[in-house]
């Protein structure tokens, strides 16, 4: 007991990284502030196209989050990760779909002379999901549709165990680098190619449409719907930063980092740098496939094209250009290139008519998202989250006159100061 009381007390995870208790205050102003200015609960400042566009958002930095885990910290390109945000996606988008045309079909044959059987009900929602698609039965796939929990568990579950099997081949294999991203473009091309075939079970490229419209809510406005989405996605991003934070934090956080720097050394050393890369994998793939889940309601649809590889090669994209190895350098890069996207791509941007020719920029705005990509890749490659290192670093150091070297002769403060 009195080793236990002279045993100095490790202080708390948001005590030791100020920017953590920073990065939670801005999330939890700038929810506030959108809330107030949105229709739904304010004063209508904010239409609620946008109040869905910043929700979208959140659930983007919440995805680079996942992505800079992986990528920025252990140092895994994956090139895949969009393909758990949209599995995700599908997964709570499966039971929208379903329990909003179950309602449509029962209010339908209410008129009828005799009540209709539970299988005429069911017969009638697969005719209205799959009839697009020349279909009028579940795929097995649909077994489990009806149940939100049980989708809801698929949400976290397929990813997850999708993310499992694929780092535990391609790991134990000790696949690494360019191979390694090669592997998970290769899987998101597979798995989207076969979502765009009719017969998958998914309608195909029709894709899950109405999920904005939530079962047995009719009565709700948009406007409402659309702030509690928001609350939500700023939630997740919020507990996901602190998730996050922690992982990196203690001897977990610096072993990956090793791995990340070099990952032969870390093996020699005697960690076991296969099962760290598939739990962060793994991890990730979860977290990816909650942000999927939150964005596609917000969206309203999903489509195979959602899972394209050149989907996860933006999100990587994103992360460079907000500072990848530092978690709030990729909350910043993906809110910046996400609402800089809906600006330019959404028409507001004005054309720059040069006479000869004119610059439309929903034509042009992935030509400049990837000179910026160079362009912070060749001059700026800590990202917009290294301007803030860069302030910091400027700051002198507050050691109150303690050696500034392990030496007992080292510089101290105040001489430096000098």
């Amino acid at each position: 007991m009195a080793y236990l009381a002279l045993t100095p007390r490790r202080r708390p995870l948001v005590a030791r990284y100020p920017s953590i208790a920073i990065f939670l205050g801005i999330l939890a102003l700038f929810t506030v502030g959108v809330t107030v200015l949105a229709e739904g609960f304010g004063i209508g400042l904010i239409s609620t196209s946008f109040v869905k566009t910043l929700g979208k958002t959140l659930c983007l930095c919440l995805v680079a989050l996942a992505m800079d885990l992986v990528w920025g910290y252990c140092g895994i390109l994956s090139l895949g990760h969009m393909a758990f945000f949209g599995i995700g996606g599908y997964a709570i988008g499966m039971w929208l779909m379903y329990a909003r045309t179950e309602l449509i079909v029962i209010e339908s044959l209410a008129a009828a002379p005799l009540p209709p059987t539970p299988q005429e009900i069911s017969d009638g929602i697969a005719t209205q999901i799959f009839g697009v698609v020349g279909a009028s039965e579940f795929p097995p796939i649909w077994s489990v549709a009806h149940s939100l929990p049980l989708q809801l568990a698929a949400v976290v579950l397929v990813p997850g165990v999708l993310a499992l099997v694929f780092g535990w081949l391609a790991f134990r294999s000790r696949v690494t680098g360019v191979y390694l991203s090669i592997l998970t473009q290769a899987m998101t091309l597979a798995l989207s190619l076969y979502l765009f075939q009719n017969d998958s079970g998914l309608r195909g490229n029709n894709g899950l449409s109405g999920l904005q419209n939530l079962p047995g809510l009719d009565a709700i406005p948009q406007s409402t719907i659309s702030i509690v989405f928001f609350w939500a996605s700023a939630f997740a991003l919020g507990l996901g930063y602190l998730v996050c934070a922690w992982v990196v934090s203690g001897k977990f956080g610096s072993v990956i980092r090793a791995i990340r720097d070099d990952e032969a050394r870390a093996r020699f050393l005697g960690y076991s740098v296969e099962a760290y890369k598939l739990f962060i994998f793994t991890f990730t793939a979860v977290i990816a496939g909650i942000a999927g889940a939150l964005y596609y309601p917000q969206a309203g649809i999903i489509n195979p094209a959602e899972i394209a590889p050149i989907a996860s090669i933006y999100l990587a994209v994103w992360v460079a250009i907000g500072g990848r190895g530092k978690l709030y350098g990729a909350v910043i890069g993906a809110a910046f290139v996400s609402l800089l996207s809906s600006w330019f791509t959404g028409g507001q941007a004005p054309d720059i008519n040069l006479g000869v020719y004119t610059i439309q920029w929903v034509d042009w705005w992935t030509i400049l998202l990837g000179l910026s990509f160079v362009a912070v890749t060749l001059f700026a490659p800590r990202g917009i989250g290294g301007l803030f290192d860069l302030i910091a670093e400027r700051r002198s150091p507050d050691r109150h006159g303690a050696a500034l070297g392990p030496d007992a002769g080292a510089l101290r403060e105040k001489e430096a100061d000098a």
